[in-house]
């Protein structure tokens, strides 16, 4: 059985994901998700595609930065700062939430723009997660506009970062699924390409 994502039938109701969207190019943005210890564990790729931004995180030999007991669901975010300083991350802040929704995929009053359905990490350590959002996008962030006239762009002043966190999202508790300790952080960096 596969477990890659949890909650895809939620994902579907709610409308906002959709799985897999073709990617008409390469990825136009890159993190490099690293452990507390500066251990490169995964990488997740941006894709600019109709409907939104496809993400695709792979993640691999994950079994060194975390226990046996951890493996399974994860929550996984794009937080709202460019900045993964060890080994708590915290400098990466909080989920970018541009529109200052409450958090959570089952919130009525949400989600924060880096809200995403949970990783499932294997026993091996690895993972193969692809999800379509179309609450971000990849254009240069001006600053200027509002949120709600667009200004969701994760390239905004100080950029934004993908976070992994030790345990799943519940979808609903404020500010972040209750999914405890950040465990590796990638700061998303635009293809020289763009």
């Amino acid at each position: 059985m596969n477990k890659r994502l949890g909650g895809l039938g939620l994902i579907a109701a709610l409308g906002v994901f959709a799985l897999p969207a073709a990617a008409q190019t390469g990825p136009d943005a890159t993190a490099e998700l690293l452990d507390s210890e500066g251990n490169r564990v995964g990488i997740v790729e941006f894709t600019s595609v109709e409907d939104g931004v496809q993400i695709q995180t792979l993640i691999e030999g994950f079994d060194t930065a975390v226990t046996d007991e951890a493996r399974g669901e994860h929550g996984l975010h794009i937080h709202e700062t460019g900045e993964c300083t060890a080994p708590d991350f915290s400098s990466a802040g909080g989920h970018f939430n541009p529109t200052d929704a409450e958090h959570g995929l089952l919130q009525p009053d949400g989600p924060h723009a880096g809200d995403l359905p949970n990783i499932w990490i294997e026993a091996d350590g690895s993972a193969d997660y692809t999800v379509t959002t179309n609450l971000i996008t990849l254009e240069p962030g001006d600053g200027q506009r509002p949120a709600q006239m667009g200004d969701r762009s994760l390239f905004d002043s100080d950029g934004s970062a993908v976070v992994l966190h030790s345990g799943p999202d519940d979808y609903i508790t404020d500010p972040a699924g209750d999914s405890g300790d950040r465990l590796a952080c990638g700061v998303i960096v635009p293809n020289q390409s763009r």
